[in-house]
C-alpha cells in the first residue's frame, strides 16, 4: 500500500476477526502504517519495487498456512469473509478463484470486460506463482495474476473494487499503466497500426457481444478506454 488512509479502513473491517494480517507499505506519506497497526497488522515498511516484486516480497513474509492476497482499494463483502473463514479445502486444492466486481463512479460494473472476472486470491502458501500478463504483451511487470499447480475452487462471495471512484481517477491509473506497459514493448509503427485496426472491434465486442451497454454511460465510456487502451502503449513506446 502507498498512501492509502482513505482505503485501508475499509479494506481491513472487511476482514474475519482473528485472521493474520500482514501490510506491505510502501513508505507512505500518510496514516497508512498507522492505521494497519491500530488493526493488529504486522506491518512491514520497504520502498516501492514495482508491483510483482512487492506482492512476491509479501507473500514470502506469510507465516500463515493460507494466503489472501487484498489491495487496499478492495475489500470482502460479508458472505466472502465468512466463506474464507469456514473453507475446509481438500489436499488437492492449491487455491480459490474469487469473483470481483469492480466499481466505477459508484456503480458495480457487472457486464463488459470488468463483468466476469474471477481472479485466483486465496491459496496454500508457498503454492502459488506470480506471473505478469501485461494487456500490450511486452516484459512490463504489471497487470499480474497468481497461478497454482493444483486444483483451483471456487469461494461464495464477492471481493469488492473500488479502485475507479471518478473519471479522473480512472485516466489517472489508465496514463500510469500505459506508460509502465510502453516501456516494456519494442516501439513499432506497425503495431500501432495494427492497435488501430482494431480498436473498433474490440470496443464493440466489450459493448455488445460482453453486454457493457447494460452498465449505461459507464459501460460505454470503460469499453472504449479499455479498447484504447494497447494503442495509448504502441503510441506511447514510439515516442520514447
Amino acid at each position: 500500500m502507498k498512501d492509502e488512509e482513505h482505503n485501508v479502513p475499509r479494506a481491513l473491517a472487511s476482514i474475519p476477526a482473528g485472521a493474520a494480517i500482514l501490510a506491505v507499505d510502501a513508505e507512505s506519506n500518510d496514516r497508512s502504517a498507522e492505521i494497519a497497526r491500530a488493526r493488529g497488522a504486522r506491518v512491514i515498511v520497504r520502498p516501492w519495487d514495482g508491483y510483482v516484486a512487492t506482492r512476491r516480497f509479501a507473500v514470502a513474509c506469510v507465516q500463515t498456512p493460507w494466503t489472501f492476497m487484498l489491495d487496499a482499494d478492495e475489500a470482502l463483502d460479508d458472505r466472502l469473509g465468512a466463506a474464507i473463514a469456514a473453507a475446509e479445502p481438500s489436499s488437492d486444492v492449491d487455491g480459490f478463484a474469487v469473483r470481483r466486481s469492480t466499481f466505477f463512479c459508484g456503480h458495480a460494473m457487472r457486464r463488459g470486460t470488468w463483468g466476469a472476472e474471477a481472479p485466483l486470491r486465496f491459496f496454500r502458501t508457498g503454492r502459488a506463482t506470480l506471473v505478469a500478463e501485461p494487456v500490450a504483451g511486452g516484459g512490463a511487470h504489471v497487470h499480474e495474476r497468481w497461478t497454482v499447480p493444483g486444483v483451483v475452487a471456487a469461494l461464495d462471495g464477492t471481493l469488492l473494487h473500488y479502485s475507479y471512484p471518478s473519471v479522473g481517477a480512472y485516466l489517472a491509473k489508465f496514463d500510469r499503466y500505459t506508460s509502465l506497459e510502453a516501456r516494456g514493448v519494442r516501439p513499432r509503427s506497425t503495431v500501432l497500426a495494427r492497435e488501430l485496426l482494431f480498436f473498433g472491434a474490440r470496443a464493440m465486442y466489450a459493448l455488445i457481444v460482453r453486454g457493457g451497454w447494460r452498465d449505461g454511460w459507464r459501460g460505454a465510456f470503460v469499453a472504449f478506454a479499455s479498447a484504447w487502451y494497447p494503442v495509448a502503449v504502441a503510441w506511447k513506446a514510439l515516442r520514447a
